[in-house]
């Protein structure tokens, strides 16, 4: 396997961490707020999980394709592979597990409806409010 199809598999793998946090992180913050997991709460993790999602949701609403697939793509090509023929059983694996076959339409919806879904679950799930001193300044935290 030369540098740039071990470099496109890769860059798949990172594509299916990316899914399973969107994905996952929002099962987790469901089921958080129904076992009462503090840590589903916390500001950076919210943040950073809603604006994965957004990001999938605004790409998809404008027509734009997700630079994960394209970069595999042209990595696939500088290897010389076709990529639905010449990969890896991993990377096919891993592709079959986050690619379907639909119409575009169809991933649109799907992304707009899982993001106005974060966003509902960020209004009624909200996340842990700013600690704040008396004299209402952020508190430092102790060494």
């Amino acid at each position: 396997m030369n540098f740039y199809a071990l470099a496109a598999d890769t860059m798949v793998f990172i594509h299916l961490l990316y899914v399973s946090f969107t994905v996952g992180g929002t099962i987790l913050i469901l089921l958080g707020a129904i076992l009462k997991w503090h840590w589903v709460r916390k500001r950076v993790f919210r943040l950073i999980h809603t604006i994965s999602v957004l990001i999938v949701t605004a790409e998809s609403l404008i027509g734009v394709w997700c630079p994960l697939t394209v970069w595999e793509w042209k990595l696939r090509a500088m290897a010389g592979q076709n990529v639905e023929n010449d990969i890896s059983f991993v990377g096919r694996l891993i592709r079959d597990l986050i690619f379907v076959n639909l119409p575009s339409w169809a991933f649109t919806v799907m992304y707009t409806g899982f993001g106005m879904l974060v966003l509902i679950i960020l209004f009624f799930i909200k996340p842990e409010k700013r600690r704040t001193d008396n004299r209402g300044k952020p508190e430092q935290p102790e060494d």
